[in-house]
């Protein structure tokens, strides 16, 4: 994704002349865990009526999983396509290339009910179709890892992270920002970067090759 404009102050810039629009493009951090933490209890708690303990957990990981490769698909092949045309390249910087360019606007770090709820009822669709009495399970553990997703990216730019993983993630997703955007699409785990070879080089080759240095470098410690 090429850009020419960078912010690493937290502050926005409007998207829409309608406020109604542009209010919901703002959306406070805490909205995902609010809003779904009552929807994986409702799905686990069918799971466990339905096929116990052991079977709910062995499905929500699978769920938790399938949530990190829809992460890895979403971010690299629609947030980072590259349209040609002049709507196309609208609708592409009003989906992901604001983020890049204002990496650190707290209102704008997770992702907005109006395209998480849609999202959200289009995979229950599919996991009931494909999996039928699975699905809740399923269910569970999707939502667990979109609600992962979206509170572990706000706090890669805006919290310490806790621990050598924690700071890892936080380094890894902020390597893809300021160093090398055409790598390191995972944001919950390095997994499916790992799978498909598009890891970003490590802090001591990237700037041998020249990129990641100046004042991004430190953007991600404030």
């Amino acid at each position: 994704m090429s850009r020419r404009f960078v912010s690493n102050r937290d502050e926005t810039v409007p998207l829409f002349q309608q406020r109604w629009l542009e209010r919901l493009s703002h959306v406070h951090p805490a909205t995902p865990l609010v809003l779904y933490t009552p929807v994986i209890g409702w799905f686990g708690w069918h799971a466990v009526r339905a096929y116990g303990w052991w079977i709910t957990v062995g499905l929500a990981i699978v769920g938790v999983l399938l949530w990190t490769l829809v992460e890895y698909v979403l971010h690299r092949w629609v947030f980072h396509y590259e349209p040609r045309s002049a709507w196309g390249q609208r609708l592409h910087f009003l989906m992901h290339g604001v983020h890049h360019a204002y990496p650190r606007d707290s209102t704008r770090l997770v992702m907005p009910p109006a395209v998480s709820v849609p999202l959200a009822l289009l995979f229950v669709g599919l996991f009931r179709w494909s999996a039928g009495a699975w699905a809740d399970g399923l269910s569970a553990g999707f939502a667990i890892g979109y609600v992962a997703y979206d509170t572990i990216h706000f706090a890669t730019h805006h919290l310490p992270m806790p621990g050598a993983f924690g700071r890892a993630l936080k380094a890894y997703h902020l390597r893809h920002h300021y160093a090398d955007d055409d790598r390191g699409f995972g944001v919950s785990s390095p997994l499916w970067d790992v799978v498909f070879r598009t890891m970003p080089a490590a802090p001591r080759r990237a700037a041998a090759a020249g990129v990641g240095s100046g004042p991004e470098a430190g953007a991600g410690q404030r």
